[in-house]
């Protein structure tokens, strides 16, 4: 009992850094990896085709809340691992590259404008 009390610093001390560490190992296990990352952003492609399809042009945050309900639902736990910052940075690599395959594919231009029934230009 005297070696509780004598070294209670260290023991507090080794019990917090253990604790950190956990957490530290915890989220990294718990994080997307890369894999996932690549299906999240195939399905955010699919999403934001959706939600201009449905919305149209002109109502961007909208359309980012619209796909983040969708995504919420679709992947839960990695809701509660990526932030709305990251989420909003990958909604809009996918929205390059909707807009580069509407740009560059008619046939992409007819499913949108048959989806949403909006004038894709």
């Amino acid at each position: 009992m005297n070696i509780l009390i004598d070294y209670w610093y260290i023991i507090i001390a080794l019990t917090v850094l253990l604790t950190f560490v956990g957490s530290i190992i915890f989220a990294f296990f718990k994080s997307p990896s890369e894999t996932q990352l690549r299906k999240v952003k195939a399905w955010l492609l699919f999403a934001v085709t959706q939600a201009e399809a449905e919305l149209g042009s002109g109502t961007g945050k909208l359309k980012l809340r619209y796909v983040y309900d969708l995504f919420i639902t679709r992947f839960k736990w990695i809701s509660l691992v990526i932030s709305f910052d990251a989420f909003a940075n990958l909604v809009h690599d996918a929205l390059d590259e909707m807009r580069d395959m509407l740009k560059n594919n008619e046939d992409v231009r007819l499913l949108v404008s048959r989806l949403g029934d909006i004038n894709v230009k």
